[in-house]
């Protein structure tokens, strides 16, 4: 490797995500990397091409050992399960894979079919995450979901029956919604004892339908309400908010999002993907092509990468904040020079002025945001922006 302008002891450990692209619909509210499938999806095609993406980036992965796969989307479960079983197949004739390496596949109860959910688990998926959003059907029609209360409740007793651990995403702060119709969803979501619960905050973001047409949401103060009224019902099922949005029961955090915020890397392929991969020297970040026909073009003609460069130091810092300070323990301090190959030093000033502010606790060996860094955690971020 060529000089660089880190120090990494040891590199961090390893995922990989598979973006499949299509949906059934956009959603108004979604700015990920997804596109409305205008009759069949070119399932074969698509594979074909995330594979040579994978074996294009196999060089800089070689010798590393991968803890987990991600398959997200748009709506994975829109791929058949005997394509999901080719894609696995040949992702394991690549990559060395642990023994109990956890592959979550995201899916939407608008592509249930009965017995598919067992078919994606006999292909080797070992969690599913569930885009339910809510189980009200005013809420759902407000949020463009091409499934009702009635697919949802189908779909997640479905999971339930065959897979060991799966996840539900809920949204709260929705169009018209009070407090007591958000009781009314995760009660919904917490009767089904789903081991893993992700729950966000619907936000407007740009280039969305929403934020060119900006639906009435609740206020501040009501959205606040509603999550500390989530908190005390999950708390109450037993399960443990340990990152900013993710509500798990022991023994079933999703591992592929605990390496993200530990700072951990992850190679990305499939259209609009992102990778972050560290070296020796140097950490660097690379972007496939989005549009999902060029990226097949691209991909297969031996080019899936749009943008590789490398990270700053100036901006390790924040990068590695903006991650490890979701979750609620922290992070430990000898981790922050293990993932960045930073001294401490680079980082002593901005601890010391969110311990002043309040915004976290931390002894010799771990900084964890407190319970107003939790609140506030924007602000406690960008402690760490680089000046």
């Amino acid at each position: 490797m060529r000089p660089g302008t880190l120090q990494l002891s040891s590199l961090p450990p390893l995922s990989l995500y598979v973006h499949l692209p299509w949906c059934i619909r956009k959603c108004p509210y979604c700015d990920f990397n997804s596109h409305e499938a205008r009759g069949e999806i070119p399932e074969q095609r698509y594979i074909d091409a995330v594979i040579a993406d994978l074996e294009q980036a196999l060089p800089l992965v070689w010798g590393r050992t991968v803890h987990s796969i991600f398959i997200g989307g748009g709506t994975p479960s829109l791929f058949s399960p005997q394509a999901i079983d080719r894609l696995l197949g040949d992702i394991r004739a690549r990559l060395k894979l642990e023994p109990d390496c956890e592959v979550t596949l995201e899916a939407n109860p608008g592509t249930f079919e009965r017995d598919r959910f067992r078919a994606f688990r006999g292909a080797g998926v070992t969690r599913l995450s569930i885009g339910v959003q809510s189980f009200n059907d005013e809420h759902l029609k407000a949020l463009g979901r091409v499934h009702d209360r009635r697919q949802a409740i189908a779909a997640v007793e479905e999971a339930a029956q065959s897979f060991d651990t799966f996840n539900l995403d809920i949204m709260y702060a929705l169009p018209g919604q009070q407090l007591f119709q958000v009781e009314e969803d995760i009660g919904m979501a917490l009767s089904m004892m789903p081991p893993h619960i992700s729950i966000y905050h619907l936000t407007i973001e740009p280039n969305t339908v929403f934020a060119k047409f900006p639906p009435k949401v609740p206020e501040d103060d009501a959205a606040y309400a509603m999550l500390d009224r989530i908190t005390e019902m999950t708390a109450g099922a037993g399960m443990e908010r340990y990152e900013v949005s993710a509500y798990a029961l022991p023994g079933h955090r999703c591992w592929h999002n605990v390496n993200y915020w530990q700072f951990g890397d992850y190679l990305g392929i499939g259209a609009g993907a992102h990778s972050k991969l560290s070296f020796a020297h140097r950490i660097v970040r690379q972007v496939r092509f989005r549009e999902p026909r060029l990226y097949m073009d691209k991909a297969l003609a031996g080019n899936a990468v749009t943008q590789d460069v490398e990270v700053a130091r100036a901006e390790l810092p924040f990068e590695f904040m903006l991650n490890a300070l979701r979750l609620r323990d922290g992070f430990a301090l000898q981790d922050f020079s293990a993932r960045t190959g930073l001294p401490l030093t680079a980082i002593a000033q901005a601890l010391d002025e969110a311990q002043a502010k309040g915004l976290i606790e931390r002894d010799l060996q771990r900084v964890r945001p407190s319970e107003r860094g939790f609140d506030f955690l924007s602000d406690l971020q960008a402690i760490f922006l680089p000046s």
